[in-house]
């Protein structure tokens, strides 16, 4: 009797999946676990990291029907694979009767074929006021200084044996801006996308503990207190006219951005143009909300641990910091160099920070430390030029990158 139930129990347990369980799967699990608590917990980016959390607990997970996974000569794993099914026809041509996969096979194909990230760039165009940085054109090189994490981390990278597409890829993260990493990594290095995506919305998510410092390290107390003249209004005609130009002017000289910048920019015209308020509700929320989700899931599921758990992912994460800390610092200096050559028009230093284009979060950052020094002073929204102007920057760069070292 005995030998029968254990037996059965036997058979049992080799219909259940917990002897495909490894080492590498429960380590992620702690993982996973370490996101949620930043993301619940936290509330650190919640919208994005909680959805990658999960996605990286499926993916560590013995699962079947949902994603399939292919390991490549170097060691990294190829996910969301599609099995195409067809008859080969007599002039040569072929026929597809019909594709199979499972079910992040499917969703995945959002990033792979460079969806999900641009339709983010319409919602995002869809709530970003664009004003601020019109009103003050100076605060177009603060956002382009802040850039200067994303070039010396590319340099770093490689020096220490990233190839020049995973350097850019990595140099990216200093950016701040996780929609371009994806979009980026997904070009040029996909066997790494994981461990990137994860760095740049775990910083992203991190700003107000990470820049503070950098930013106070950086400059005095008197400049911390300096106040800015107040923003001149800004007409809907300049808006608009702004939107077009931008996006006439970028792709011409970086056609690569063209599917970030032209996204951006349709969201904002149809922000600015008032006559599409039910679209623009649509960019703000619904579509921006699913892509979310689905974006967020898709990223994780590609954090296997047998890929995610090696010492390069932890070289990535420092280099990460490194990148965003430099974005940091370099907007600072910036704006202390500017006001070198303008002393009845001085900028505040702070909102320097804010070019890492971390919207609208490093621009909160730039007001929270203003009033630190000065109850009174209200950077928010002079913050909020280098910051649109750092989005912009970013999708450039991203674009260049693109353009030279595609493949």
């Amino acid at each position: 009797m005995l030998l029968d139930i254990i037996r059965d129990f036997g058979a049992f347990f080799q219909l259940t999946a917990f002897s495909a369980v490894t080492w590498q799967m429960v380590v992620m699990w702690g993982v996973c676990g370490l996101l949620f608590y930043l993301g619940i917990h936290r509330k650190f980016e919640p919208l994005l990291l909680v959805p990658i959390a999960f996605g990286a607990l499926l993916a560590n997970l013995p699962t079947e029907g949902l994603i399939t996974t292919r390991v490549l000569a170097d060691g990294f794993r190829e996910t969301g694979i599609l099995s195409v099914h067809g008859t080969a026809l007599d002039t040569g041509g072929f026929r597809i009767d019909h594709v199979t996969g499972g079910l992040f096979d499917f969703i995945s194909q959002g990033i792979k074929l460079e969806i999900f990230p641009p339709l983010i760039f319409l919602g995002v165009g869809a709530l970003t006021d664009f004003g601020p940085l019109i009103a003050n054109p100076r605060t177009l090189m603060l956002g382009a200084a802040a850039q200067i994490g994303v070039l010396a981390t590319f340099l770093g990278a490689n020096l220490v044996g990233f190839t020049p597409q995973q350097s850019a890829a990595v140099g990216i993260i200093g950016g701040a801006d996780g929609p371009t990493a994806i979009f980026l990594a997904t070009k040029l290095a996909p066997e790494i996308l994981g461990a990137v995506a994860v760095a740049a919305y775990t910083y992203m998510a991190l700003v107000p503990l990470i820049q503070p410092p950098i930013m106070r390290a950086l400059t005095t107390e008197k400049e911390r207190k300096i106040r800015m003249r107040s923003l001149r209004a800004v007409s809907r005609t300049e808006k608009l006219v702004f939107a077009l130009l931008v996006t006439i002017t970028t792709i011409l000289l970086v056609p690569g951005a063209s599917p970030l910048i032209g996204m951006l920019m349709l969201g904002n015209f149809l922000r600015e143009c008032g006559v599409t308020e039910r679209l623009v509700k649509a960019s703000q929320n619904e579509i921006i909300n699913v892509v979310t989700i689905f974006l967020g899931t898709s990223v994780g599921i590609t954090m296997a641990g047998e890929t995610f758990l090696r010492p390069q992912t932890l070289l990535i994460i420092g280099l990460g910091i490194v990148a965003f800390g430099l974005g940091t610092a370099g907007g600072v200096l910036a704006a202390k160099i500017m006001n070198l050559f303008s002393r009845e028009n001085l900028i505040n230093p702070l909102i320097g920070s804010a070019g890492v284009s971390a919207v609208p979060m490093a621009a909160r950052v730039s007001q929270v430390e203003g009033q630190k020094a000065d109850p009174a002073n209200f950077l928010l929204m002079h913050a909020m030029g280098p910051n649109v102007a750092g989005v912009i920057g970013t999708a450039v760069i991203a674009g260049y990158y693109i353009a030279t070292l595609g493949k």
